[in-house]
C-alpha cells in the first residue's frame, strides 16, 4: 500500500507568529528611539505627594532628585517614565531626609541601582534612614556628602550646590545649569541660606523649585528673575502664606503646580527653555 504523503502545515500560523514578531520588534524599535539621547535636557516634576523630580541628562542618562512621601507613587511614575530596561540611576540627590522626600527615594533605591549619591551630613537616625543607607552599602553606590560649591557634571549638564543645611529641618539648595539655561530646585532649603545667597550675588535662572506654603516676594526669588516657578509640597509650614496663585507669580513668572498640571517637565535645548504639562 502506498505511503500517504504527510500534509504540510497551514500557513496562517506561521504568517501569524511573523507579523506578531515584526509587531514586536516594530515595539521595541519606538521605545529604543524614544530613550536615545535627544542632547536635551529635560526635568520631569512626578505626581506624587511630597517633592520627586527625575531628569534626563543630554546624555540620555538619568537623575533622581528626592523621592516624596508616597513610594507606590513613586514606583509607578518611573516606572511611566523610564525605559523598561532601564535599572541604573546615574546620581541620585536626597535634598533632605524627612518625610516629605525619603520614602519614595527608598523605594526607588530598592528597585533602581544608583552609582552616585548626594547628600547633606544626616545626623538622626531611624529606621527609614537605616534601610537607606543599608540599600546603598549593599550597591556599593558612592556616597558623597554635599558641599557649598561642589559641581558635578551628570551627562552634559552641571549640578552646583548652592548651599547645604542640616539635612535633618533643612537642607540643599541646587542649580542645574545647561547652556544658557538654568533651574534652581529650592526644594528644603532655610531662609538663612537664601540670605546668603542672595547676599553672594546670584545669576538669573530660567526656572525656580519653591515651596508653595513660602512666601515668594523675598529677595532671593527677585534677584533670581525666574521665567517659570513650579510650586512644590514638600515643605510644612507653621503658617502657611495666603496668597492667590495670581499673587504668587512674582514678576510676571509662569506658574506650574502638580495638582493643577499633573507631571509637569522643563525641558532646554541649551538655548531656550519651556514647560510642557500632562493637564
Amino acid at each position: 500500500m502506498p505511503a500517504t504523503p504527510t500534509p504540510e502545515p497551514p500557513a496562517y500560523p506561521r504568517r501569524r507568529l511573523a507579523i506578531q514578531v515584526a509587531i514586536l520588534a516594530l515595539v521595541l524599535a519606538l521605545l529604543a528611539w524614544r530613550a536615545w539621547p535627544s542632547h536635551q535636557l529635560r526635568v520631569i516634576f512626578l505626581e506624587t505627594k511630597g517633592d520627586a523630580v527625575l531628569i534626563q541628562t543630554p546624555a540620555g542618562g538619568y537623575v533622581l532628585i528626592d523621592g516624596g512621601s508616597d513610594p507606590a507613587a513613586l514606583s509607578a511614575a518611573l516606572g511611566r517614565q523610564l525605559p523598561f530596561w532601564q535599572r541604573t540611576l546615574d546620581v541620585v540627590v536626597l535634598t533632605a531626609a524627612d518625610g516629605a522626600h525619603l520614602p519614595g527615594q527608598v523605594a526607588a533605591l530598592a528597585r533602581y541601582r544608583a552609582d552616585l549619591v548626594l547628600a547633606p551630613a544626616i545626623a538622626k537616625r531611624n529606621p527609614l534612614i537605616d534601610e537607606w543607607r543599608r540599600l546603598l552599602a549593599e550597591q556599593h553606590a558612592t556616597l558623597r556628602s554635599a558641599r557649598v560649591g561642589q559641581r558635578l557634571n551628570i551627562g552634559g549638564a552641571t549640578l552646583h550646590v548652592l548651599a547645604v543645611g542640616d539635612g535633618d529641618e533643612s537642607g540643599l539648595i541646587v542649580r542645574l545649569d545647561y547652556g544658557a539655561t538654568s533651574a534652581v530646585f529650592d526644594h528644603s532649603g532655610g531662609e538663612a541660606d537664601q540670605e546668603a545667597l542672595t547676599a553672594a550675588g546670584l545669576r538669573p535662572a530660567n526656572l525656580l523649585v519653591f515651596p508653595w506654603q513660602r512666601d515668594a516676594h523675598n529677595d532671593f526669588v527677585t534677584a533670581l528673575r525666574p521665567r517659570a516657578i513650579v510650586l512644590t509640597d514638600g515643605q510644612e509650614a507653621d503658617k502657611p502664606i495666603e496668597q492667590t496663585f495670581v499673587e504668587r507669580a512674582i514678576g510676571g513668572a509662569a506658574l506650574y503646580h502638580e495638582r493643577l498640571n499633573g507631571a509637569i517637565t522643563w525641558i532646554s535645548d541649551g538655548k531656550r527653555a519651556w514647560v510642557e504639562t500632562e493637564r
